[in-house]
């Protein structure tokens, strides 16, 4: 789990650590949908195995939607459909 950084919030399985002598030791992490994204080592809580969490999650699991799943997600999917529908008619 990540408690820093721009990826604050997100959950993944800690894939690799680039040790960069006298700088910052950076993590690679891939989640749940196989998205990568690095970090700092020390923006990084272990809180599982890799399988399971020790603690409860939070909603969404950890997993960073875009901005147009996040809108679709708050207007519902019915306003999605209506688009797309708005769009085959323009057709």
């Amino acid at each position: 789990m990540l408690v820093g950084g721009n990826n604050v919030g997100r959950i993944g399985v800690l894939s690799s650590i680039e040790k960069h002598p006298g700088s910052y030791e950076i993590c690679n992490v891939k989640d749940t949908k196989g998205n990568t994204f690095a970090t700092r080592l020390e923006n990084v809580v272990d809180i599982g195995d890799g399988k399971t969490a020790s603690i409860s999650i939070p909603r969404g699991d950890g997993i960073r939607l875009t901005l147009i799943q996040e809108r679709d997600a708050r207007r519902g999917d019915e306003a999605s459909d209506e688009e797309e529908e708005a769009e085959d008619d323009e057709e």
